[in-house]
């Protein structure tokens, strides 16, 4: 689908609109990264292992909300025939991508070396843990894993107890998908000038140290202590933490400028000059333990409504199903239909030009080498 570019009067497909991609089955960031790139208008074709009849381990069915707009084709690369396949396949694609141990590519002979010959245009995206290289690069890991040697998780969690990793948020996609997407697209635009394509080495440890940088310039500037459940930002100080209500549920508080910590206070009807100066950190307890109870007194909903009207960085916490129905959310249409339920819709939003990410569909490698063509892209600047 298109959408009109209403000052030029154009029709407009996404921006990634004619980019070809080969996205060879992984899980985790290869899953989000496939799903941004079919966002955002690229053909892209994900290359599975069949499944032995009776071997379904279910994980199709849960990953299914993440495989929007990608054509699917099952291939057995141990057979020769299909291995030609797909060879083919990747010899007209601008893109490909993998997530498997360091080696593996290789060893069926679709390593970069290869196409750095059979198609020198191929922007070669290698998804891993620890990267191609270097004592770790083979080990298994997983995303606590990258966390926890990149010092991120260290930093995570309450000062009593053990280190609380956020989901995958921050290894998988954040450190993971998000690092390769940027790689590759950054890539392609160099391609546009030399004609060429290179590989693009994304490590989800690589790119969590990257997310660390804030946190280690503070640090050396004496402004982030290495004990966790100490800092500004690490859900310990009482103007930038969760608190309880009355029902049992949550409300976020983020009043880090004195404009919004005075409007908090003022929305818990506290007495501004009775308080204890915020900004020494021995005073954060007896903070926490004024704001907690005020907080305590009344349901999460009836606190939101408070400061719906004073604008001071107080929020609820809300459960994934309430966030989706959110009035914010769907007036913004951040979600939308994964065939009876919501998934997120794509993100970021282009003024002149959207992808039209269709239904994920499955077909066979000779349906999908006939949709791109007998020749090979072009590899002249531009091409």
């Amino acid at each position: 689908m298109s959408v009109r570019d209403e000052a030029a009067g154009n029709l407009h497909g996404g921006p990634l609109d004619g980019v070809r991609v080969v996205e060879m089955e992984a899980i985790g960031p290869l899953l989000h990264a496939g799903l941004m790139l079919a966002d955002l208008g690229a053909d892209v074709i994900r290359v599975v292992r069949p499944v032995p009849v009776g071997a379904d381990d279910g994980n199709d069915d849960a990953n299914s909300g993440m495989l929007r707009g990608r054509t699917e084709v099952a291939v057995d690369l141990t057979d020769p025939d299909g291995l030609r396949r797909v060879r083919e396949l990747v010899g007209r694609a601008d893109v490909l991508m993998e997530g498997s141990r360091p080696g593996t590519m290789e060893k069926l002979g679709l390593g970069p070396d290869v196409w750095q010959q059979e198609n020198p245009g191929l922007i070669y995206g290698r998804m891993s843990g620890w990267g191609q290289e270097g004592p770790l690069a083979r080990v298994a890991g997983h995303d606590i894993n990258y966390l926890a040697l990149s010092g991120a998780l260290g930093q995570l969690g309450p000062a009593s107890g053990p280190p609380s990793p956020p989901l995958n948020l921050v290894g998988n996609f954040g450190g993971g998908s998000m690092f390769l997407l940027v790689g590759i697209l950054s890539a392609l635009h160099e391609r546009q000038r030399t004609g060429r394509g290179q590989v693009v080495d994304a490590a989800m440890v690589d790119g969590t140290v990257s997310l660390t940088g804030l946190v280690r310039s503070w640090q050396h500037a004496g402004r982030w202590s290495p004990r966790r459940g100490t800092n500004l930002l690490d859900g310990s100080a009482p103007f930038y933490r969760a608190y309880g209500c009355a029902d049992g549920r949550f409300i976020a508080v983020g009043a880090l400028e004195d404009v919004f910590y005075d409007r908090v206070v003022r929305g818990l009807g506290l007495d501004p000059a009775a308080l204890p100066n915020r900004w020494d950190n021995t005073n954060w307890d007896a903070l926490t333990e004024i704001f907690g109870q005020r907080f305590a007194s009344r349901e999460r909903d009836a606190w939101a409504e408070v400061f719906d009207e004073l604008d001071a960085c107080v929020t609820p916490v809300l459960s994934l199903r309430e966030a989706t129905f959110h009035d914010h959310a769907a007036q913004r249409g951040a979600f939308v239909d994964a065939g009876g339920y919501p998934m997120p819709a794509a993100a970021p939003r282009m003024s002149s030009s959207r992808g039209a990410a269709p239904p994920p569909g499955k077909t066979d490698v000779d349906a999908a080498l006939s949709r791109w063509g007998d020749r090979r892209r072009s590899l002249t600047p531009g091409g």
